[in-house]
């Protein structure tokens, strides 16, 4: 005899008294449990507590990305590289296994397979250039101390003092002169 054979069936009682006793951390929890041939006043108390905890649980929940989105050129010059790479492995094993089979397409797939390797070297140092020409553009923004946004940072300064002076200068041609002082 099997332990499947062994174990019975709970009775009804003894399934509310196991509903009762479950983890509430389990998960699932928000399922209704069926009692089986149980009477109406034990259908009402095996069901109350499944009513109690059965509320709207999300699938998954959010969290914050732990590192900014590479940017649109970068992402598509990468996308671009894996494909490349993915087509240059299938071309080695195909030309592997024709190999193995003597057929007389081995020949044809080696050669495919050298300058499939060369474009898939292209498309990684592809992605690198990339990456370094936009972080030279666009400044590097993921370090708190990066040049870059101190250099920005003092850009703005400047041109916030500039607008200032001319609104200030503006205000005073507005007025006429008024409101300066006669002698210094």
């Amino acid at each position: 005899m099997g332990t499947a054979e062994r174990q019975e069936a709970p009775t009804a009682g003894e399934a509310a008294h196991l509903t009762a006793r479950r983890d509430p951390e389990a998960p699932d929890r928000d399922i209704p449990t069926d009692d089986g041939g149980a009477g109406p006043g034990e259908q009402a108390a095996v069901r109350e507590p499944a009513q109690e905890q059965s509320y709207y649980r999300p699938l998954w929940v959010e969290e914050p990305a732990r590192r900014r989105r590479m940017p649109d050129p970068v992402r598509t010059a990468a996308v671009r590289a894996v494909l490349i790479i993915a087509v240059t492995l299938v071309q080695a094993v195909v030309a592997f296994l024709c190999t193995l089979a003597g057929s007389w397409l081995a020949f044809p797939m080696v050669l495919s397979s050298v300058a499939s390797t060369v474009v898939a070297t292209w498309g990684a140092l592809d992605v690198w250039v990339t990456r370094q020409v936009w972080n030279q553009r666009n400044g590097v923004v993921s370090a708190p101390s990066s040049t870059a946004r101190a250099l920005r940072r003092e850009r703005r300064k400047a041109r916030r003092q500039a607008r200032a002076a001319e609104r200030a200068q503006e205000r005073i041609r507005r007025r006429g002169g008024a409101g300066q002082l006669s002698h210094p």
